[in-house]
């Protein structure tokens, strides 16, 4: 921070995360230190590089204004990275009920007699954030699991509990349903099995019945077609 009288100016070193072919922005805050209106003017010794928005104004007393300092996209890097480029920042007290459209240049000239405040302030280029690394899915399987933030602000492991809950359970359902379709694809077969039985059994009774005199059904043939129809509907049942 600075040790003017009338502005105070956060940060004197504006700092851009350096890339090529890209805009980057800076802020600087203007915080006036006196009662009275403080009208400003910004400078800088390449300003076909940068665009100052607003490059003049006044700070209101006791307030802080933002200006916000753009460097245009630039097509090369400087071999090391150093920037020769300065800013300057003038301040001069102004008369009350000033707006910023009434500020001229004449108010910043020295040689009218006026008291011009003036802070320098320096350019840096830094190294641009680097991107997070990607998260493999999967990749925290077997970990015990992690509290997430809800919206609230509390803590919760329900995220990673309804996760293995949802994982857990069709894999039961589905082993219970395969030992059930087992099983009565066992029940059935033995079903059938003693269905093609009593079927020959049935025959050889009728072949018989024919050689009988009485030509009467025997009483054994009428039980076994009633179990018959009762196996019967019972895999229909089942299946």
């Amino acid at each position: 921070m600075s040790n003017s009288e009338l502005l105070s100016v956060e940060p004197l070193d504006l700092q851009f995360p350096f890339e090529l072919k890209k805009q980057i922005s800076c802020s600087l805050y203007l915080t006036n230190k006196t009662d009275n209106n403080v009208a400003f003017k910004v400078k800088t010794t390449n300003p076909k590089k940068y665009c100052v928005r607003p490059n003049t104004g006044v700070v209101l007393p006791r307030s802080t204004c933002e200006v916000l300092v753009t460097m245009q996209a630039q097509k090369e890097a400087p071999s090391d990275m150093q920037c020769k480029d300065k800013f300057l920042l003038q301040g001069v007290i102004a008369t009350p009920g000033i707006t910023a459209k009434e500020v001229t240049p004449e108010m910043f000239s020295k040689e009218s007699g006026h008291l011009v405040e003036e802070t320098k302030l320096k350019v840096t280029y830094v190294a641009p954030p680097r991107p997070p690394s990607p998260v493999h899915e999967g990749s925290e399987e077997g970990s015990s699991p992690r509290a997430s933030v809800s919206d609230n602000g509390h803590t919760s492991e329900f995220s990673f509990q309804r996760f293995s809950v949802d994982k857990v359970e069709p894999q039961e359902n589905t082993s219970e349903a395969r030992a059930l379709i087992t099983k009565l694809t066992e029940e059935k077969q033995s079903a059938l099995q003693l269905n093609n039985r009593l079927q020959r059994e049935l025959d050889q009774l009728k072949r018989e019945g024919k050689k009988s005199q009485s030509g009467g059904i025997p009483f054994m043939y009428v039980l076994i077609v009633g179990l018959i129809g009762l196996i019967l509907g019972y895999i229909m049942k089942r299946t």
